[in-house]
């Protein structure tokens, strides 16, 4: 299945260059682009797209906002941030606003190509370092107890969130339906006292 990309970058340079990685990767189409928040939000409001790669930085309305804007759509597709930004709160704000991903500028087109790649598939991404921001955040909020309590099978799925598997992927390795595989990871979520799947993946790694 092709991934149709709408790539959101205020600088003609970079975005033009990531086109052309995106481009050149096998599955990915680059439908169009954006320069600013506003015009994303419109263009995610009346096309189809699976993957929005977002900028932060913008004009006229944040990444942060047009992200939180489209993650309320319909069928919303799935946002990645690709940004020079990588301080604790503004990561927050991003995952919080709906973000599937989030990798820094410094990553390679092939690096960009796999994050949009990995939460087509339903997977979340973070580049080299955003983890350690995340996990300092989710260390500083009140800890659960040692395992939550879960069961075996819930602990395998947990393992498999840890890697950035999506349901599919993770009801394909269990050999479980789609449906049992969100029942478990919801009790995941309920035993580990987090509040969505990419804190429960980060507490996965940390217990690995």
């Amino acid at each position: 299945m092709t991934i149709r990309v709408l790539i959101v970058d205020d600088h003609p340079v970079f975005r033009d260059g990531l086109t052309a990685a995106l481009a050149a990767s096998d599955r990915i189409e680059v439908a169009a682009t954006a320069g600013d928040g506003a015009e994303a939000v419109e263009m995610a409001g009346s096309g189809r797209f699976d993957v929005i790669v977002m900028d932060l930085s913008l004009p006229s309305m944040s990444g942060i906002d047009a992200t939180a804007r489209i993650s309320e759509l319909p069928d919303a597709p799935a946002v990645l941030v690709v940004t020079m930004v990588d301080d604790d709160d503004t990561i927050a704000a991003a995952l919080q606003a709906g973000a599937r991903g989030y990798v820094l500028k410094g990553a390679s087109g092939e690096q960009i190509a796999t994050a949009v790649h990995t939460i087509a598939d339903g997977g979340a991404i973070f580049g080299s370092g955003i983890a350690t921001h995340i996990l300092r955040r989710t260390t500083q909020a009140p800890s659960p107890t040692a395992d939550g309590g879960l069961t075996d099978r819930e602990r395998d799925v947990l393992a498999l969130l840890a890697e950035g598997a999506s349901n599919a992927q993770i009801a394909r390795a269990l050999g479980l339906s789609v449906k049992t595989v969100q029942n478990y990871v919801s009790r995941i979520l309920d035993k580990l006292q987090v509040a969505d799947r990419t804190q429960a993946a980060l507490l996965g790694r940390r217990r690995r």
